[in-house]
């Protein structure tokens, strides 16, 4: 991968307010605000004695990733395609594959900038407690930023314009939030809902990230669902993306 073409997508990022905001503000924010609600801070019997703070830490960690992997990267490959860049590109000693691999690492950079904040800030504000399994943690989260990257990488590769690229994501942005959580806690989920939301990629990485927090080693059966994700999507990626 080219360095230079890397320096150039960071610095065009870094030129994206909305992509910045989204992706390393918005879980963080949305984190506070369910933290300033005073029975958000207490503890809860069907939440198996965690607050409800506490659960919303992971599922924050997840929604950066959620935005930057479905949003912000199927938008812009799909642009740099519409504008016809990836086929300038491909007359030049820069292949267009560097420039793919370029936005994989400043998104997912950003999305794991935005999971530092959001654990940092539920810690320092809401006195959550740190991933107790740190070693799993890390694990789920790496598997979880190259699920939401595979999936927006499908998207791209489904996308004509940055139109259908919109809303293409959306549509599974929507679902993949109530996977990850956002609306109803996977521990809250009655046992049917939480067992089928476990085999798609953010209920399967929620599930992992809720362990490695609690302690526990994430089940391999949700990591093994992440790594079967990943492995699908980047497969259904290689196979249906264009570069024209």
């Amino acid at each position: 991968m080219s360095t230079a073409v890397l320096k150039t997508e960071v610095r065009l990022f870094r030129r994206e307010p909305g992509a910045i905001f989204w992706i390393l503000l918005f879980p963080t924010l949305l984190l506070v605000i369910l933290g300033s609600i005073p029975s958000f801070r207490d503890h809860q019997a069907d939440l198996g004695g965690l607050r409800t703070i506490d659960v919303y830490v992971p599922v924050a960690v997840l929604l950066g990733m959620i935005v930057g992997g479905l949003q912000s990267m199927p938008q812009t490959l799909t642009g740099y395609r519409e504008r016809g860049i990836l086929r300038r590109m491909a007359t030049t000693p820069v292949r267009p594959s560097a420039l793919l691999s370029a936005q994989m690492l400043v998104y997912g950079g950003a999305a794991l900038a935005s999971a530092l904040l959001s654990l940092l800030v539920g810690r320092l504000a809401f006195d959550v407690p740190l991933p107790k399994q740190p070693l799993g943690y890390v694990l789920a989260l790496l598997l979880a930023v190259l699920a939401a990257l595979a999936l927006g990488s499908v998207v791209s590769a489904l996308s004509r314009t940055t139109k259908i690229a919109g809303a293409i994501g959306s549509a599974f942005f929507f679902p993949s939030m109530f996977c990850a959580g956002v609306w109803l806690p996977t521990q809250a989920m009655p046992h049917l809902m939480a067992r089928i939301v476990g085999y798609t990629p953010f209920g399967a990485a929620a599930e992992a990230l809720n362990r490695a927090a609690a302690g526990h080693w994430p089940g391999w059966e949700h990591l093994g669902v992440l790594v079967m994700w990943v492995l699908l999507l980047t497969g259904a990626a290689s196979r249906w993306f264009r570069w024209e």
